[in-house]
């Protein structure tokens, strides 16, 4: 059986929350998705606050998806504290 290998570009994201040491990651990513990326990068952003920007969104979206399922279920199906046992 072939292998077959995909183009990857490497990803080097710097944390500007440590800066005695910086810390320096790699994510590799399919070509596809290192376009998109940098399609959606405004001028002067960082590939760093990009991500961030998006790991914020995702949060707010997830917590919003959260509050809809807890606003639409039925009081009926919650447990009292009081009946919580550990």
């Amino acid at each position: 059986m072939m292998a077959i290998f995909l183009p990857v570009k490497v990803l080097n994201i710097y944390s500007v929350y440590i800066m005695i040491m910086p810390a320096l990651k790699r994510l590799p990513v399919s070509e596809k998705i290192w376009k998109e990326l940098g399609a959606m990068k405004g001028a002067g952003q960082t590939y760093d606050d990009l991500l961030g920007e998006l790991i914020e969104r995702a949060k707010k979206a997830r917590l919003e998806e959260d509050l809809l399922v807890w606003e639409n279920t039925p009081d009926s199906e919650y447990v009292p504290l009081s009946e919580i046992k550990d």
